[in-house]
């Protein structure tokens, strides 16, 4: 059986094809651009990349295109769409309408837009996905993965805010968390590693990309969470602001008589590391200023090291301590200065680093000292299995 999964954003389309029978990636993919003129897709088959230059106005050519590199390219894959059997999409917020998978038809697209406020750049690409396979595989089972599915189980006073009661009625006003599927992952795979069961494991998720998210894991269930109503919360990202004091917002509205729309652009695009180095919102490209002196760099890089420990050290709170510290995700993966400068502020609760083995990049390896008191790892995600995985289990 083969699943095809797919990650709409708002300019982009990311794909995987997956053998369900081995899991084994058949071919996969990044559509970018869309609606650009500089538009293209970067294709991996068989080991090889393959970088085409293609204008798709919209996420439906794009996934036709798509369709043609699986099925009508010298590389192809299957010879029809006949031989995909089903489509998994991710959808980053459900809000408290969808949390466990569902099978995709026209009022769960519609109920996905009717919720976008939440994710409006995530919620509606998901549905021009959704949409675009509705037209070009009309009989193939879709199904949706919301990402906020595995922080169902966060305590109702870990997810509520401290705001008057009745916008929590009224407008769902709550903490939902994100990367879920890759938090669920990681969490399992650690326990795997340590050969545990996963309910006998505490273990803190440090899903660091440019989205960023810490989850206190406790028992295979999520018990908190740093993202919160929006994927704006919590730790400062490459470009988001994460958690700040609220009055800066209003302060800043009318101050420079900004609109709500831009405020959240700035919050979003132009904060984070990138608001505080006045680099591009990537870490290399910080850390490489940072290692030629610029000053600003190196702040916003303490800063970003200093504000996840201090994360870590609250999950600590939140599950009375903590056996797993994993680091994953773009960031957490390959960025071994990162992981030094957070776990250099953890060395008061014991945690030590193997400072060889941190330097190793991408791979799934332990990386703490043997005397470190609390274990440390890099473990790469892999959210489209999940997906993947989700969706065979309910067509089934």
């Amino acid at each position: 059986m083969k699943i095809l999964v797919l990650n709409s954003g708002s300019s982009s389309l990311k794909y995987q094809l997956i053998d369900m029978e081995n899991e084994e990636v058949i071919a996969k993919g990044n559509y970018e651009r869309i609606g650009d003129s500089k538009a293209f897709i970067t294709h991996k088959v068989n080991g090889e990349k393959y970088v085409i230059e293609n204008y798709a106005p919209t996420h439906k050519e794009a996934l036709e295109f798509i369709i043609k590199q699986l099925t009508e390219a010298d590389y192809k894959v299957v010879n029809s769409l006949d031989e995909i059997n089903a489509v998994g999409h991710r959808v980053v917020q459900g809000a408290e309408r969808y949390a466990d998978p569902i099978i995709i038809d026209d009022s769960v697209i519609s109920g996905i837009k009717e919720i976008a406020d939440l994710a409006p750049v995530h919620n509606m690409a998901a549905a021009m996905g959704m949409e675009a396979c509705k037209t070009l595989m009309p009989n193939t089972p879709c199904v949706a993965v919301f990402d906020n599915g595995f922080h169902k189980t966060i305590p109702e006073e870990r997810y509520l805010y401290p705001i008057p009661y009745h916008y929590y009625r009224e407008y769902k006003i709550r903490k939902y968390g994100f990367h879920g599927t890759s938090h669920y992952y990681v969490s399992k795979r650690v326990a795997e590693l340590e050969n545990k069961p996963v309910e006998e494991v505490k273990t803190i998720v440090c899903h660091l990309g440019q989205g960023a998210s810490l989850c206190a894991v406790q028992g295979g269930k999520s018990v908190d969470t740093s993202m919160g109503l929006t994927p704006l919360g919590g730790i400062m990202m490459c470009a988001r602001s994460g958690d700040l004091d609220p009055s800066i917002v209003t302060f800043l509205m009318k101050k420079e008589n900004i609109k709500p729309e831009e405020m959240d652009r700035i919050l979003n695009k132009e904060s984070g590391l990138a608001g505080i180095s006045g680099q591009a919102p990537d870490v290399r490209d910080i850390e490489a200023a940072a290692s030629n002196g610029d000053e600003r760099a190196q702040l916003a890089l303490k800063a970003y090291d200093l504000n996840i420990a201090q994360f870590i050290a609250k999950y600590m709170v939140s599950m009375g301590g903590a056996d797993n510290i994993v680091f994953t995700a773009g960031v957490g993966e390959n960025q071994f200065n990162r992981r030094h400068g957070i776990c250099k502020n953890l060395e008061f609760l014991g945690v030590k680093l193997d400072e060889e083995k941190n330097k190793i990049k991408g791979e799934e390896i332990e990386i703490s000292a043997p005397d470190s008191k609390i274990k440390v790892w890099v473990i790469p995600t892999n959210e489209e299995l999940v997906i993947a995985r989700e969706t065979l289990n309910l067509i089934k």
